[in-house]
């Protein structure tokens, strides 16, 4: 992939260090109550710009696009963010606590050349669909801004790129985001480290980890904008520590007759079924999935050999229906549910959490009838898929934790 060091624009063109009260999560993880949360923080919040609420305060535009154009404009015209005086990438730390540890994932923020799924340079991992995309192409008109940043994978097996992109000396940024999670940013303007990064990742294939949308947006964008082909991007290698894949589990409702005891007679062809009495300590595997509801829980264990006769989708591999979310969608949801493709991108039956403990309290409380647990894909899993053509159930992977935007974005357009 070409890369390309760009000269980024900053919160107060780096007068402050943190700048917690301004950053936002990614707009697709953003819930109505947290979107006021982040206009509630500080008037200056890239939310404003980079996900803008629907309806509009007294005296503004009612267009949230046009509004989020008018946002960023008087930003930049009273140097609320500045552009940074140097072309630079940027090396992007996120310290984090999983698992009763803390783990810090180092990578790098610059931006990328986009290009169509077809030349194989950057490969998806999930199916998007129309809406979003709509969403992001009109704000990116409206707007001329590269806020988004891109979670991008690639393999660095001997850790060249990781000691080429290393941060050195004191951060230019941090924030805290809405977890409490620490984000660092650093700036790099050697053309000489530069340049040694471009040539690791110029034959490089990239996996999208997050922003599927974006990306594809991106692509759009440049189709119908010739020279408008970079998109900002962070990048991340596959065997660095603290690559943390979370299980989407899945919240079920509206299904017709549904209870634990039919689930578990009609999945007998596939799955023993055991009670669980304690489903907080649950752990799942691809083969074992947890089932909570209101009245009680079970896990169900796929028998030896079961998979050989499920009914799985053509010309899938061995290392897609090893997938536990695979295994979930085409031994239990489709053929015991009813759940098929259609109704999951339609959303009227399935909600995903990636908080064991927050689905568990779901179906407890009723507010779904019933919570299905699963093993998170690894990265290894991920890898083997994506690099046999093949795209992942959706909702397969939760990557955490989530990029920040308002960090330093790019806009399009802007001379060197």
């Amino acid at each position: 992939m070409r890369v390309s060091a760009l000269r980024g624009y900053r919160y107060g063109a780096g007068r402050e260090r943190d700048v917690t009260k301004v950053v936002a999560p990614p707009y697709d993880q953003i819930s109505p109550a947290m979107q006021a949360q982040l206009y509630a923080m500080h008037e200056a919040n890239i939310v404003r710009v980079s996900y803008p609420a629907d309806q509009p305060q007294p005296g503004e535009t009612a267009d949230k696009y046009a509004r989020a154009s008018e946002t960023l404009q008087a930003w930049l015209r009273d140097g609320v963010w500045g552009r940074d005086d140097q072309p630079a990438i940027y090396p992007y730390t996120q310290t984090y606590r999983i698992g009763g540890r803390e783990v810090t994932r180092t990578g790098f923020v610059a931006l990328g050349q986009v290009s169509d799924y077809a030349r194989g340079i950057v490969r998806p991992h999930e199916r998007t669909h129309a809406g979003p995309k709509q969403d992001r192409m009109r704000l990116l008109e409206a707007t001329g801004a590269d806020i988004g940043l891109l979670f991008m994978l690639t393999a660095d097996p001997a850790g060249r790129l990781r000691a080429a992109t290393a941060p050195a000396g004191e951060p230019i940024a941090e924030a805290r985001d809405l977890r409490g999670e620490l984000h660092r940013l650093w700036r790099i303007t050697d053309p000489a480290t530069i340049a040694r990064a471009q040539a690791l990742l110029e034959p490089a294939r990239i996996i999208i980890a997050d922003g599927h949308h974006r990306y594809e947006t991106a692509v759009a964008y440049a189709q119908r904008h010739p020279g408008a082909e970079n998109k900002l991007m962070a990048f991340f290698t596959l065997e660095a520590p603290g690559l943390t894949i979370l299980a989407n589990h899945r919240l079920v409702h509206g299904v017709e007759g549904f209870s634990l005891t039919r689930l578990a007679a009609d999945g007998a062809r596939w799955f023993e079924a055991a009670p669980l009495p304690d489903p907080a300590a649950f752990r799942p595997t691809p083969e074992r999935i947890g089932v909570v509801a209101a009245g009680g829980a079970i896990a169900l264990t796929l028998r030896p050999g079961a998979a050989d006769t499920v009914a799985w989708p053509p010309r899938t591999s061995s290392a897609w229906r090893r997938l536990a979310v695979s295994i979930l969608h085409e031994a239990l949801l489709r053929p015991l549910l009813g759940i098929d493709d259609a109704r999951l991108d339609a959303g009227t039956h399935v909600d995903y959490t990636a908080d064991q403990d927050e689905a568990i309290r779901a179906a407890r409380e009723g507010r779904c009838q019933a919570a299905f647990l699963i093993a998170p894909t690894t990265p290894a899993e991920l890898q083997a898929v994506v690099e046999g053509g093949e795209l992942l159930p959706q909702k397969s992977t939760h990557f955490y934790p989530k990029l920040l935007d308002g960090l330093v974005f790019y806009r399009l357009g802007d001379p060197a």
